[in-house]
C-alpha cells in the first residue's frame, strides 16, 4: 500500500511541477499574430481613405506652389 501511495505521489508531483516556459512563447506568438492581423485589417480598411487624403493634400500643395511661383 505504501509503494502505491509513493508512486501516486511521485506521479502527481511530476504533473504539477512541469515546465511551462514553452507555453509562454506560444502565447507571445499568438499575441504577435493577433496584433499583425489588427494592423493588416486597419490598413486594408483605411488604406483607400488615406490614399484620397494624401492625394488631396498633394494636389493642394501643387496648386499653391504653382500659383505662388507663377
Amino acid at each position: 500500500m505504501l509503494k502505491s501511495y509513493i508512486a501516486l505521489q511521485t506521479y502527481l508531483t511530476g504533473l504539477l511541477n512541469r515546465d511551462d516556459r514553452g507555453a509562454t512563447a506560444v502565447e507571445y506568438g499568438l499575441l504577435v499574430a493577433l496584433i499583425a492581423l489588427v494592423i493588416i485589417g486597419a490598413v486594408v480598411l483605411l488604406g483607400g481613405n488615406l490614399k484620397n487624403v494624401f492625394n488631396n493634400v498633394a494636389n493642394s500643395v501643387g496648386t499653391v506652389t504653382s500659383t505662388s511661383t507663377g
